[in-house]
């Protein structure tokens, strides 16, 4: 009956992106997102992220009221007795590094994505926002099996190939064992703070640094203490501009009244049993989340990264689009405009 009801009234929906086969899922994430994209491509010069050059050529005098005396020259100054302020190069060729996590907590979905798949379209708009002559990308995919390296290099190919691999990979399954047997224990799978220390020894030129994760992993029970990815983190954004996209499902912030469900971590297997028509439990267990989310924000803050959250029941490529206009804004507005609109 849902067939015949479907050719009486006309073509059919389209499937949804988990329905389509790799390739055909890489052609419909390509067209969305380089169709709301569009505007933005045309800017192959300025990233996801405001910055200055960093590349040395040379000094000029000093001008008070037009240079920064941040940027003094304190060797030339010295050596020629009149004041002298360093002169940079605008990056031209942009390096940018992806860490995505594919580890088993990402997973979990219960929108018409799940955050796997929206961890490879953040992948996808990052690639195609960055495309440019001589502009390249790699990246480090954290899975249970280890860190699997993509050198940094450009072309669209190589983008399409690392989106390729992403939507292929096989899926990560939480262990699993039968009281009363014994099972060899799988080796611990890499933490993403593992992952963020294998980037920053590769990550050698100054760049983009994009972190696609949940950011779940090892955040401690003291929201006063730091998770141990903070530290790494932090050292990649003295030299980098990190982005830090943040991916979440709404029935990870809030629990539906459902009845008696069956809870399973990811990571370790373990189970519980919930009875979630209580309304004071869903209240807990929505007030923990949201301490659990402002702590994965105040860790990202204190760690100099810009924030992009984004989740399975939105418009990813719009919430992208919306950030990478804010950011632009910042950019482009002089420095006492945006003083006087902070005060």
């Amino acid at each position: 009956m849902r067939r015949a009801s479907r050719t009486t009234a006309g073509p059919s929906p389209d499937p949804g992106l988990a329905e389509l086969t790799p390739d055909q899922r890489l052609r419909r994430l390509e067209l969305t997102v380089t169709r709301r994209l569009d505007g933005l491509l045309h800017g192959q010069y300025r990233g996801l992220l405001p910055g200055p050059g960093s590349e040395p050529a040379g000094s000029k005098e000093y001008r008070p009221g037009e240079d920064e005396v941040r940027r003094m020259d304190w060797a030339v100054t010295a050596r020629t007795a009149v004041p002298h302020v360093r002169q940079v190069d605008a990056d031209r060729e942009l390096t940018t590094w992806l860490l995505v996590d594919s580890s088993a907590s990402m997973e979990f979905g219960t929108a018409e994505l799940d955050k796997r798949e929206l961890a490879v379209t953040a992948v996808a708009a990052v690639g195609f926002l960055t495309a440019g002559v001589g502009n390249r990308l790699g990246a480090q995919v954290l899975g249970a099996d280890g860190v699997r390296r993509f050198p940094a290099r450009s072309g669209r190919t190589h983008l399409l190939g690392l989106l390729r691999t992403l939507l292929t990979a096989p899926r990560a399954t939480a262990p699993t064992g039968r009281p009363g047997r014994r099972s060899t224990a799988p080796p611990p799978a890499p933490e993403l703070a593992d992952g963020l220390d294998a980037l920053h020894r590769v990550a050698h030129q100054r760049g983009l640094v994009v972190v696609v994760s949940d950011f779940l992993d090892g955040l401690p029970d003291d929201p006063n203490e730091p998770p141990p990815w903070e530290r790494t983190l932090r050292r990649l954004s003295v030299r980098h501009q990190v982005l830090a996209i943040e991916v979440t499902d709404p029935r990870e912030l809030e629990l539906p009244d459902v009845g008696l469900i069956t809870l399973v971590d990811p990571e370790t297997g373990r189970r519980r049993e919930v009875c979630t028509s209580d309304r004071r439990l869903r209240e807990r267990y929505a007030a923990a989340a949201a301490a659990q989310r402002d702590q994965v924000r105040q860790s990202l803050r204190r760690s100099a990264a810009a924030h992009l959250a984004l989740r399975t029941d939105r418009d990813a490529s719009a919430d992208i689009v919306r950030h990478v206009h804010a950011q632009r804004r910042m950019a482009a507005a002089p420095a006492g405009a945006a003083r006087g609109g902070a005060a």
